[in-house]
């Protein structure tokens, strides 16, 4: 079963009237489970695909699914349902609320859900102790480390148990021992779970954690 699947995907912006593409005709299927790495250089189209395959950016053509669903025939609502429910982001600036604690930051997704206080708290203090932080629950951002805070922006991601979660330069922020250790907790979260993982990296040891590398290189996908 695919879970992502992307045809001819291009995206064109304009700077001062000049077009840059950032890709050009990608092709890309996505088994379900998958832990797969974008790779290439700086402006290669790694962050680009990554906000299409979210829902964050829209191609200027091609066709793009997630679970069979074609995020370019979606309306504006439905598209965000799809980001809430079946899409999980981690970013390398962790993107946290600062004003709300560790559990706090978790639990907000299950919010904007509707989902129920007791069964928000239950799932937030579980997926907590999933990614090591039993403990630092109610610390805020502040007051946790650079790998700690990365720790929650993961639990956040993952605690709606989407399809997929994307992940932009997960460890860029963090020593190599964080980021190894931050990569196998969510290798160990792929497995148990079968979340389907995509991350965009520089990084050559979250590449050698990854099960599959899709290179790109100006735009395109070269094998």
């Amino acid at each position: 079963m695919h879970n992502v699947r992307v045809e001819k995907l291009t995206r064109i912006y304009r700077q001062d009237s000049i077009a840059v593409t950032a890709l050009k005709d990608v092709d890309l299927d996505i088994a379900a489970g998958e832990f797969i790495a974008l790779v290439g250089p700086s402006g290669s189209g790694k962050s680009t695909l990554l906000n299409l395959l979210g829902g964050l950016d829209h191609p200027t053509s091609g066709r793009l699914w997630v679970e069979d669903r074609e995020l370019g025939a979606m309306s504006a609502r439905e598209l965000a349902d799809m980001r809430l429910r079946r899409i999980g982001f981690v970013f390398q600036e962790y993107n946290l609320i600062p004003v709300l604690s560790a559990i706090e930051n978790v639990e907000y997704v299950m919010l904007l859900q509707g989902v129920a206080d007791q069964e928000r708290r239950r799932r937030a203090l579980a997926v907590l102790a999933d990614v090591g932080l039993t403990g630092l629950e109610h610390r805020r951002p502040g007051e946790l480390s650079g790998g700690q805070q990365q720790r929650v922006a993961v639990a956040r991601a993952i605690v709606a148990e989407p399809a997929l979660v994307l992940a932009d330069e997960p460890t860029a922020n963090l020593d190599s021992v964080t980021g190894a250790a931050l990569m196998d907790m969510m290798r160990r979260l792929n497995e148990t779970k079968g979340i389907t993982f995509v991350f965009s990296t520089h990084d050559q040891m979250v590449m050698e954690r990854a099960r599959r590398l899709v290179h790109l290189k100006d735009g395109r996908v070269v094998i």
